[in-house]
């Protein structure tokens, strides 16, 4: 008896330390900052945001999705109203890699392997010499189940400050930096 209670408690040990062991490495991806820029902890809890819009752009399917304060602002008719989006807006983008849903009727492309997540947050007095926009983009690694901030080595490049995305939003200044358009509901 003795001999099988102590297996037993060898055996719940191991098991405790390989799980314990696991929930220790794993990567708090709320510690991350791009250098000299936005943080991944100024949008904790995105994943839980309104879809703003879905789009496939380069192969790859992307949701876009944004806090309460840029909802609110595109429900009012932002950007199109020529009003700016407000201080403390905020959106989240992320990228899969598209995967062909055999089973289902039609065999949709449905999300695959994550890729990435993008963020834009309005701050126009941290941010004036971007268009009162800051950008981060945070590469996805699904072997390890961790992020790192985007380089210049990715496609496309990313360069490690906030505004990463400033030079290619240009295009939409009038929109207010924004490509993104609210779907009809």
């Amino acid at each position: 008896m003795k001999r099988t209670t102590f297996s037993a408690i060898l055996i719940i040990a191991a098991v405790v330390a390989v799980l314990g062991g696991r929930a220790i490495s794993a990567q708090d991806k709320y510690t991350l900052q791009i250098p000299g820029g936005l943080a991944f902890a100024e949008f904790k809890g995105y994943e839980g945001w309104p879809v703003i819009a879905i789009s496939e752009n380069g192969g790859k399917i992307a949701v876009i999705m944004g806090n309460s304060v840029m909802i609110d602002a595109f429900r009012e008719g932002v950007p199109g109203n020529g009003k700016p989006f407000p201080d403390g807006a905020r959106m989240a983008k992320i990228h899969w890699i598209p995967k062909k849903q055999e089973t289902y009727p039609g065999q949709p492309m449905v999300p695959g392997t994550q890729h990435d997540v993008d963020f834009m947050v309005k701050d126009s007095k941290r941010f004036a010499d971007s268009g009162g926009w800051g950008y981060a983009e945070f590469e996805y690694d699904a072997a390890s189940d961790t992020f790192r901030s985007g380089t210049l080595d990715d496609q496309p490049p990313q360069a490690n400050d906030a505004k990463c995305g400033y030079a290619c939003h240009t295009i939409v200044q009038t929109r207010d930096y924004v490509f993104t358009e609210y779907g009809h509901r």
